[in-house]
């Protein structure tokens, strides 16, 4: 089948990258011996001006591992009842290697060498995805092992704001504290605020770039 010609690869718009946003909701913070409990990833698009924008998303409830610890704080607040009958989880190693093809055709079709995991406190997501694929026995991790994008220094620089949600407003962009803490609302959110920043610098450069010309 052949490729849409309005289709734009990323290719080298982050040096061979394809960013995927990434969410995770777990049992603790501990990823040696906390659950995996949800995972979200958010596929992105460039257009013909060099813009990011949202794809589409993929997500997957997960079984928690075999005597994985999970702190009763955390559950409260991610509002997850592992063992619910109507979250149809899946083991940690199928989520895993459903989401990892997933990511693996996008790199193929963008052009790209290989991921790079985005992220709000990135290296949150990326250890306890490594973790995982880790204990699995997953292999082929589309993944860089430790590189990342992370939205809270983007929001940092861009808005002066480092919580997801106070950085998503700050940029215009639409919260509802009811939705938090749930991986696809999050990684979501994350998207679009990656996205607000990698297009206002795309602008800000094309600006820049025309104003010299201008000048010369």
């Amino acid at each position: 089948m052949s490729q849409d010609p309005s289709f734009i690869p990323v290719g080298q718009r982050f040096r061979g990258f394809l960013p995927v946003v990434v969410d995770v909701e777990t049992g603790g913070f501990n990823v040696q011996t906390d659950a995996l409990l949800q995972v979200a990833a958010v596929f992105l698009r460039m257009d013909a001006k060099g813009e990011m924008h949202l794809e589409r998303t993929e997500s997957w409830h997960v079984e928690p591992f075999e005597g994985a610890n999970m702190e009763p704080r955390s559950l409260e607040v991610n509002g997850i009842d592992p063992f619910h009958p109507l979250r149809l989880a899946i083991p940690e190693s199928d989520a895993l290697t459903h989401m990892f093809n997933h990511v693996r055709k996008e790199i193929k079709k963008n052009e790209c060498t290989r991921a790079i995991l985005v992220g709000h406190n990135a290296p949150f997501d990326l250890n306890f995805i490594n973790q995982a694929a880790e204990r699995c026995g997953v292999k082929r991790n589309p993944f860089h092992p430790f590189s990342t994008l992370d939205t809270v220094t983007l929001g940092a620089m861009a808005y002066g704001q480092t919580v997801l949600a106070r950085a998503v407003q700050a940029a215009g962009i639409s919260w509802d504290s009811n939705e938090a803490h749930s991986a696809i609302y999050d990684a979501e959110k994350t998207a679009e605020l990656f996205c607000k920043v990698v297009n206002q610098w795309q602008l800000l450069d094309s600006a820049f770039n025309a104003f010299a010309m201008d000048s010369n």
